[in-house]
């Protein structure tokens, strides 16, 4: 993150100590370690929340495309249906018709007799 040479690390340490003094220095370098983990801590924890939002919105967006592709599907499968019983009405239809021509049929016709013959 930071490019902190070793050689600028001493600087800064030499400084801080002429600054602060040996005194409050171990005082003053325990209290930034707590505050770096802090900030190491925040930091974690917004990647995570983001991460987190990110995956939410992405099941959301998986959410929205199985109801649409649900919807879909219920759609034609009414479609179907409904293709299915007209064709059902239509051959129920031509079959009543069917039926009613072959009676029609059979009462025009007067039965035949069959000869009765000696043998």
């Amino acid at each position: 993150m930071f490019d902190i040479a070793f050689s600028e690390l001493l600087v800064i340490l030499v400084v801080a100590l002429v600054v602060i003094g040996p005194e409050r220095l171990p005082k003053v370098a325990r209290t930034m370690g707590h505050l770096w983990g802090r900030v190491q801590r925040y930091i974690s924890r917004m990647k995570a929340d983001i991460s987190n939002d990110m995956a939410l919105d992405e099941l959301r967006e998986l959410q929205k495309k199985v109801l649409n592709d649900a919807d879909a599907l219920q759609k034609s499968v009414k479609q179907s249906t409904g293709d299915i019983d007209l064709q059902m009405h239509k051959l129920h239809r031509e079959l009543e018709q069917s039926v009613e021509d072959t009676q029609k049929t059979i009462t025009a016709k007067p039965p035949t007799q069959t000869p009765s013959g000696t043998s």
